[in-house]
């Protein structure tokens, strides 16, 4: 099994970005945790600041990958063009937050993207995308 993490906006500054929400690991040092932990499961990452690269890697991965776990950051909760491209893809795309998307400002309580996912996780920390993974492995 192969799968893509993806993350949007600002989650390149995972460690050093509002520490008491976001905790102080980089990304990059959790994912090697991850790596470790499904050592039957390819994982590959990807982040960007850039909605419409956000959008060409989706397509991409229904050509490579067999499902999807993404934040999509700020973008959750304004992007209608991620959201149509994560169902315009036929693999699965599971939506994670680090915090608890509902328990902040309210601005962050609709997120675009659920609906067209198959499922949300939040508010696990970093160990959101671990359960993301988990979700996506076959029974």
């Amino acid at each position: 099994m192969k799968i893509l993490i993806l993350n949007g906006p600002n989650l390149n500054l995972l460690g050093q970005r509002e520490k008491g929400i976001y905790g102080e690991r980089t990304f990059e040092s959790y994912f090697a945790e991850l790596q470790q932990r499904f050592p039957e499961v390819t994982l590959e990452y990807a982040q960007s600041n850039l909605e419409g690269e956000l959008i060409n890697l989706l397509h991409a991965a229904q050509h490579n990958y067999d499902g999807v776990v993404i934040n999509a950051g700020a973008y959750t909760h304004t992007s209608i063009a991620i959201a149509d491209a994560i169902g315009g893809i036929q693999i699965p795309v599971v939506e994670v937050h680090i915090s608890c998307i509902l328990a902040r400002e309210t601005f962050r309580h609709i997120s675009l993207i659920a609906p067209k996912c198959k499922g949300s996780i939040m508010g696990f920390g970093l160990d959101s995308y671990r359960l993301g993974v988990l979700s996506l492995l076959p029974a």
